[in-house]
């Protein structure tokens, strides 16, 4: 599939139109890493101040995936429809302290965890409610995001 604009992708990496995809691409790599170690830093500052029980609801990981996505929410309103950012600061915030912040490989092997330890109803609940509660903190982030701000919604 190839994009109606070819300079779009471009202009998203933070490249010039028409650069070979692989030039130019250290600031947005070096940007990526630095927000990488931010956001898995404060990740593991919340593993060690809320840690989960043996057969316990896993809080922590809930807590830190519903607050990224909260979080990722706002973020994709305001660098796409209420301002102008610079290139790097999508991939710097989104990709990098969020990406590195929010844990769903964590919420996976949780699960398998609680399953595995005979705790279905604890797993179920931390499934569902995850996914849940992730999906509708961005969806909520997003519209009271756009109200705030005063737009109306979708890309300019």
């Amino acid at each position: 599939m190839t994009s109606p604009d070819p300079d779009a992708e471009d202009v998203i990496a933070g490249r010039p139109p028409g650069a070979p995809v692989l030039r130019g691409q250290g600031a947005a790599v070096a940007v990526v890493a630095l927000g990488g170690v931010v956001g898995s830093l404060a990740r593991w500052a919340v593993g060690l101040g809320l840690p989960t029980p043996p057969g316990g609801f896993p809080w922590a990981t809930f807590g830190i995936n519903v607050l990224g996505s909260l979080l990722m929410g706002v973020l994709v309103v305001v660098v796409t429809e209420v301002r102008d950012a610079h290139p790097l600061v999508r991939p710097f915030l989104g990709t990098g302290v969020l990406g590195g912040f929010t844990t769903f490989s964590t919420f996976a092997v949780d699960t398998q965890t609680l399953l595995a330890g005979g705790h279905r109803a604890t797993a179920l609940a931390y499934l569902a409610g995850t996914v849940l509660a992730a999906v509708g903190a961005a969806a909520l982030a997003m519209a009271v995001s756009r109200r705030v701000a005063g737009v109306r919604g979708g890309l300019r």
